[in-house]
C-alpha cells in the first residue's frame, strides 16, 4: 500500500503546481484568451467531425481543457479535443453510437490513469521521428478528407473509410453542386492560409468564421449551419451508457487511450522545445489526461488529449503557467453561456474550411522533406506509417511504424556488428623470445567482437567465426561486446564446438561481468573456465596458448 501510495502522489497536482499560476497572471490570462479566440472554431469543427455534435466538441475543451490544466505534468499544455482523436473517434460512432463514444472516452481515461500509476510515460522517448513525422501527416490527410461533405454542402454518406466517403461526396456534389458551401469553405481556408503568412500572431481563424458567418446571414444563403446549442453545459450523469457493450467496446478504449497517450506526450515535448526551463513529467501529463478523459464523458464530451497547434499558440503568446490553459477553458465556458445562439448560426462549410487549413498547417513540409533525403530507412518508415494511417486504423499505423522502424534499426546494428583478426605482437609479453615469437604468430589467431552479439547479427558472426582454419588456438578477445542476448550466446556455443571439432583450443579473454551471465546460464562458457580457458587480459590468454604450444612441440 505504500507503494501504491507513493505512486499516486508522484502523480498529483503539487503546491507548487498551483503556486506558479499567480506569479504572472496578467501575462497568462491574455495567453489564455488568445488560445480561446482559437480553439472555438476547432471545438466546434471537431465535435462536428467526431459525430457527436458541436456542443460536444464545446463541452470536451471546457472540462477536458480545465482539468488537464490543473492535473498534467506540463504547465504549457493546452488539451481538448483534436483532429486525431475525431478520426479514431468515427468509426466507434457508426458502430456503437454516441452512447459507446462516451463509454470508450470513460474507459480510455482509465487506462490512462492505469499507465500513469505504471510510470509508461517514459516509454514515449523511444518513438522515431518519422514515424510521428508520418503519423502526423496521415491525421492531416484524414482530417482534409473528412471535411469534404461539409465543404461540398453535401450529406456526409454512409461508411467509416474516409476516402471512399470523399469519394461519394465529391459524386454527390457533382451531380448537384452546391457553390455556395464550396465558396464559403475555400474563403475561409485560404484566409486562415493566407494570414497565418502575414500575420501569424493574428487568430484568423475565428475572424474567417465570423466573415463566412456574417455573409451568409447578409446574403441569406441556404447552407447548412450547427444549429442550436445547449446554453450551458450540462449536469453531470452517469446514466450514458450500457455496461453491457463494455466487451465490444474495450479494444476501441485501448486504441482510443494509446492515442490519447501518445499525442499528448508529443505536445508536452513539443511545448519543452519551444519554452525555456519548462520539463514536463511524462507520467503526470497522462494522469491528468486520464482524469480529463474520465470527467468529459460525464458532460457529453468526446475523448480529449492534448493538441499540438492550441499548446504551440499558448507559448507563443507568452503562457507562464497552468493559468493560461485554465482561463481559455473558462472563457470557452462563458461562450456557451452567453452566445450560444450566435454560434448556433456557423455555417459548417466555414468550419470545414477551418479543418482544412488546419490540416494543411499540420504538415511541415521543410521537416518531411528533411526526413524523406536523411537515409532510405527514415523515408521508408515515414511513407509507411502515413499510408498506413490513412488506410488503417491510427494504432495500428503507429504499432506498425515501430515494428518497421525497429527491425530497420536492429539491421543497421547487425551490420555494424564486427569480427575483425587482430595481430598478437602488441599483447605477446616482452619475456618471449623470437623463436616462441614466431611460434604464437604461425599457430594462433585472435579475433575481436565489436558490438552487440544478439539475435539479429549472431547467424553472420558464426558464418564468419566457421571458416577460420589451420590453427591450433583461437582467442576470442570479448572486451568489446555491447550486449549478449540468448541467441548470441548459443550461437557463440555453436562456434567453439565447431572449431573444437578442428581440434582447435579456444580461449576467451576480456569478458565482462554482466555478460557472462547469459553465458553461464546456457553453459556456454562453464566447461571452459572449469578447464582455466577463460581469462581476464589477452596476454594471459596468449601466455597459455605458448603453453600449450610449448608442451606440444615437446610432446614430439
Amino acid at each position: 500500500m505504500s507503494r501504491v501510495w507513493s505512486r499516486l502522489r508522484s502523480v498529483l497536482p503539487t503546491r507548487a503546481d498551483l503556486v506558479s499560476m499567480r506569479r504572472q497572471p496578467r501575462r497568462d490570462l491574455l495567453a489564455g484568451a488568445t488560445v480561446a479566440i482559437v480553439a472555438l472554431p476547432l471545438a466546434l469543427g471537431f465535435g462536428i467531425s467526431s459525430g457527436l455534435g458541436a456542443a460536444a466538441g464545446i463541452a470536451t475543451a471546457v472540462v477536458a481543457g480545465a482539468v488537464a490544466a490543473l492535473c498534467g505534468g506540463s504547465n504549457l499544455q493546452v488539451s481538448g479535443p483534436t483532429g486525431a482523436m475525431t478520426v479514431v473517434l468515427v468509426p466507434i460512432v457508426h458502430q456503437h453510437g454516441a452512447d459507446g463514444v462516451l463509454m470508450v472516452g470513460l474507459l480510455a481515461g482509465l487506462l490512462l490513469l492505469a499507465l500513469a500509476l505504471a510510470r509508461a510515460g517514459r516509454y514515449m522517448a523511444y518513438v522515431p521521428a518519422p514515424v510521428v513525422e508520418g503519423f502526423t501527416i496521415g491525421i492531416a490527410a484524414v482530417i482534409a478528407l473528412q471535411q469534404v461533405p461539409a465543404a461540398l454542402g453535401v450529406p456526409v454518406p454512409d461508411g467509416d473509410r474516409v476516402v471512399l466517403v470523399a469519394v461519394e461526396a465529391v459524386r454527390d456534389f457533382a451531380a448537384a453542386p452546391d457553390w455556395v458551401a464550396a465558396g464559403l469553405a475555400l474563403g475561409v481556408a485560404a484566409l486562415m492560409l493566407a494570414g497565418a503568412r502575414w500575420r501569424p500572431s493574428v487568430p484568423f481563424s475565428l475572424l474567417a468564421v465570423v466573415v463566412a458567418t456574417t455573409v451568409a446571414e447578409l446574403a441569406s444563403f441556404d447552407v447548412a449551419r450547427i444549429g442550436a446549442l445547449p446554453s450551458g453545459l450540462p449536469a453531470p450523469s452517469l446514466g450514458f451508457a450500457d455496461p453491457a457493450m463494455l466487451p465490444d467496446l474495450l479494444a476501441p478504449a485501448v486504441a482510443v487511450a494509446a492515442l490519447a497517450a501518445l499525442e499528448s506526450l508529443l505536445s508536452a515535448t513539443v511545448a519543452d522545445g519551444m519554452s525555456v526551463g519548462q520539463r514536463h513529467d511524462p507520467d503526470k501529463e497522462l494522469f491528468g489526461q486520464g482524469l480529463a478523459n474520465v470527467a468529459a464523458p460525464l458532460f457529453g464530451g468526446v475523448p480529449a488529449t492534448a493538441a499540438i497547434a492550441r499548446t504551440a499558440v499558448n507559448v507563443r503568446s507568452g503562457a507562464a503557467s497552468r493559468l493560461a490553459a485554465l482561463s481559455h477553458a473558462v472563457l470557452l465556458a462563458l461562450v456557451v453561456f452567453v452566445a450560444a445562439s450566435v454560434v448556433g448560426r456557423i455555417p459548417l462549410a466555414a468550419l470545414a474550411g477551418v479543418l482544412l487549413a488546419t490540416a494543411v498547417r499540420m504538415v511541415e513540409v521543410g521537416s518531411v522533406r528533411a526526413m524523406l533525403h536523411a537515409t532510405r530507412a527514415d523515408a521508408v518508415v515515414l511513407v509507411l506509417t502515413a499510408v498506413a494511417t490513412l488506410a488503417l486504423d491510427l494504432v495500428q499505423a503507429v504499432i506498425l511504424g515501430l515494428v518497421v522502424a525497429g527491425a530497420l534499426a536492429l539491421r543497421a546494428v547487425a551490420r555494424n556488428v564486427r569480427l575483425d583478426e587482430v595481430p598478437l605482437h602488441d599483447d605477446i609479453p616482452d619475456d618471449h623470445g623470437e623463436e616462441e615469437r614466431a611460434l604464437l604468430m604461425s599457430h594462433v589467431v585472435a579475433y575481436r567482437l565489436d558490438g552487440p552479439l544478439f539475435f539479429a547479427a549472431a547467424h553472420r558472426f558464426l558464418l564468419e567465426l566457421s571458416e577460420v582454419a589451420d590453427v591450433r588456438v583461437v582467442i576470442l578477445r570479448m572486451s568489446r561486446v555491447t550486449t549478449i542476448d540468448a541467441t548470441g550466446a548459443l550461437v557463440l556455443k555453436d562456434a567453439i564446438e565447431r572449431l573444437e571439432r578442428r581440434h582447435a583450443v579456444v580461449l576467451v579473454s576480456g569478458l565482462r561481468g554482466g555478460h557472462a551471465r547469459p553465458l553461464d546460464r546456457l553453459g556456454v562458457i562453464s566447461r571452459l573456465r572449469d578447464q582455466g580457458r577463460v581469462f581476464a587480459t589477452t596476454p594471459e590468454a596468449i601466455g597459455y596458448a605458448h603453453g600449450l604450444l610449448a608442451a606440444g612441440q615437446s610432446s614430439r
